[in-house]
C-alpha cells in the first residue's frame, strides 16, 4: 500500500469516526429528551389529580371514592388514535394515592392497595413539600417494564395530608424514541454520504474539470465499432482514474517534492563517485591505466544518472495517465515468443537460456503493445540478471475463463525476507549477484503502473523450490 493510499484511507477513517461519534451523541441524547417531555406532562397531570382529590378532603382525611369508577371507566374506553407511526387504542396512565404516612389508599391498577410507599422518592419528597419523581420496573429483570412516576402533594390548608403519583410506562413513548433514532441514523448516514460524494465531485472538478467525460467521449469517437462491454470497461477505467486524481487532491500529495527527494537520494552516490574520480584525475603523476579506470567510472556513473532520469520521467508520465490512449487486441502466445527472442542476446551473455511455455495459445488481451512489451521485458530482464549461469528462465502463459496469467520464473537466490514488501517501491533495488550493483529501482514500479492501466496487477514472490516468480495478470479480451 502506497503512502498516498494510506493517507487517503486515514482521512476517510477520521471522517467516518467523526460522523459516527456525532451520530452516537445525537442518538444517545434522544431518549433523555423524550423522557423530559414525558415528565413535564406528568408534572401537570399530577398537579391536576392532586387538585381533584383535594376537593374531597374532609378535616384532613382523604376520600378517594370518586377515583375508582373514574379510572374503571377510563380504562374501559375504546378509541383509535394514530399518532404518526404509533396507533394508540388504550389509556396507559397510572395513578395511586397515599396518605400522610405513605400508605397506598388508592391504586388505579388495584395492585398496590395498602402497600407502604413512604420510601419511594416520589412519595417521600412530595410529603416533604419537594418535587418527587422516580422510574421503577414492574419486573426487576425486564428494563422494558419501567414506569416513570411524578408525585404531587395533597394539601388541606397549609398541611400536606397525602400524595398523588401519576405514572406512565416508558415503553409507551419508547416507540417514539426508537423511531426517532432510526430516522436520525438514516438522515445522518445519508448526509455523510452526500457530503462525501460532494467532496469527491468537487475534488475531481478542481483537479481536472470535465476531463473524465472529455476523455471518454474522445475514445468513443475513435472506435470503428462500438461494443457495449468494451464501453463499460472503458468507463470503469476512466472512473477509476478520476478517483485516483481525487485521492491525490484530497491527500495533498506533492509529486514534484516527493520525486525530487527520491531523485536527490539516488544520485548522491554516483555524483560522489564522479566528483572523487574527477579530483583524482587532476593529479599529474597518475599512471595512464589508473586514469583510464577512473574515466570508465565517470562514464558508467554518468550513464547511471541518465538512466535514472529517463526512467523517472517515463514513470511520471505513466502515472499521470488515467487510461490507455492506444488499445488493440494482443495474442499473447506470439507476443511472448517475440519478447523472449529479443532477450536472447542478453541471456546468452549471462549463459542463461529462456524458454516459453504456452498453455493457452489463443489467449488474447486488449492493451497497448508497446507498454506491455516494456512490462514483460522488465520482468524478463530481472529474471536473467538474477539467474546463475547455466540455468533457465521460463515464461509461462496460462488462462482462465476471464484472466490471462504471464509468469516469469528464475532459479536465482530469490527475494530476501526484508525485501518482500518493498520490491515495488520506487528506487528500491537489490544488488545483482554477478555484478553486485543495483539498478535504478524504477523498473518494477513501472511494471506496476502498466498493469494497473490494463486493469491487471503484478506480483513478485519466492517460487516453490527456490528462485523468484513474477506474475502479471491481465483480463482477457471480450469475445465477439
Amino acid at each position: 500500500m502506497t503512502q498516498r493510499t494510506r493517507i487517503f484511507i486515514g482521512i476517510l477513517l477520521i471522517y467516518t469516526i467523526g460522523i459516527a461519534f456525532l451520530l452516537y451523541r445525537v442518538m444517545a441524547d434522544i431518549d433523555p429528551r423524550y423522557r423530559e417531555s414525558a415528565e413535564e406532562s406528568l408534572v401537570e397531570t399530577s398537579q391536576l389529580m392532586a387538585s381533584l382529590v383535594e376537593q374531597d378532603v374532609i378535616a384532613g382525611a382523604l376520600n378517594t371514592a370518586k377515583l375508582e369508577p373514574l379510572f374503571r371507566s377510563v380504562y374501559a374506553r375504546q378509541f383509535s388514535a394514530q399518532i404518526y407511526n404509533l396507533h394508540k387504542t388504550r389509556v396507559e396512565l397510572r395513578v395511586y394515592v397515599t396518605d400522610r404516612t405513605g400508605r397506598v389508599v388508592f391504586d388505579s391498577t388495584g395492585r398496590a392497595m395498602g402497600h407502604d410507599y413512604s420510601r419511594w422518592p416520589d412519595v417521600a419528597r412530595s410529603l416533604a413539600g419537594e418535587y418527587g419523581a422516580r422510574t421503577s420496573r414492574d419486573v426487576a429483570s425486564d428494563p422494558r417494564s419501567s414506569v416513570m412516576y411524578v408525585g404531587a402533594p395533597i394539601r388541606w390548608g397549609e398541611e400536606i395530608v397525602g400524595v398523588v403519583s401519576v405514572g406512565k410506562p416508558v415503553q409507551s413513548f419508547g416507540q417514539f424514541v426508537e423511531d426517532a433514532r432510526a430516522r436520525t441514523l438514516w438522515v445522518g448516514v445519508g448526509s455523510a454520504f452526500a457530503l462525501l460524494v460532494l467532496a469527491i465531485i468537487m475534488s475531481v472538478w478542481l483537479v481536472r474539470p470535465f476531463g473524465l467525460i472529455s476523455d471518454y467521449w474522445k475514445w468513443v469517437r475513435s472506435q470503428p465499432r462500438l461494443s457495449v462491454s468494451r464501453m463499460v470497461r472503458r468507463a470503469v477505467d476512466v472512473l477509476r482514474g478520476g478517483i485516483g486524481e481525487m485521492r491525490d487532491a484530497l491527500t495533498g500529495r506533492n509529486y514534484v517534492a516527493d520525486y525530487v527527494q527520491n531523485f536527490t537520494h539516488e544520485v548522491k552516490s554516483p555524483l560522489s563517485a564522479i566528483r572523487g574520480a574527477a579530483e583524482l584525475l587532476q593529479e599529474p603523476s597518475m599512471p595512464q591505466d589508473q586514469r583510464e579506470h577512473f574515466l570508465v567510472n565517470i562514464t558508467r556513473e554518468t550513464q547511471r544518472i541518465q538512466e535514472i532520469v529517463d526512467r523517472m520521467m517515463e514513470l511520471t508520465a505513466l502515472e499521470a495517465r488515467r487510461s490507455l490512449d492506444r488499445v488493440e487486441p494482443i495474442v499473447l502466445a506470439g507476443f511472448l515468443q517475440d519478447v523472449a527472442g529479443s532477450a536472447h542476446t542478453a541471456a546468452s551473455a549471462r549463459d542463461v537460456s529462456v524458454r516459453v511455455a504456452i498453455d493457452s495459445p489463443f489467449a488474447t488481451v486488449e492493451g497497448d503493445p508497446f507498454l506491455l512489451r516494456r512490462a514483460v521485458s522488465n520482468l524478463l530482464d530481472n529474471a536473467i540478471d538474477f539467474s546463475p549461469p547455466g540455468r533457465e528462465v521460463v515464461i509461462t502463459l496460462q488462462a482462465t475463463s476471464r484472466l490471462a496469467r504471464i509468469t516469469v520464473r528464475d532459479r536465482g537466490p530469490g527475494i530476501p525476507d526484508y525485501a518482500e514488501d518493498k520490491v515495488f517501491e520506487k528506487f528500491y533495488s537489490l544488488a545483482r549477484p554477478h555484478s553486485h550493483k543495483k539498478s535504478t529501482g524504477l523498473g518494477l514500479a513501472f511494471v506496476k503502473e502498466i498493469a494497473a492501466l490494463h486493469r491487471g496487477h503484478v506480483e513478485l514472490v519466492n517460487g516453490p523450490g527456490g528462485g523468484a516468480l513474477a506474475t502479471l495478470t491481465l483480463p482477457l479480451a471480450a469475445r465477439g
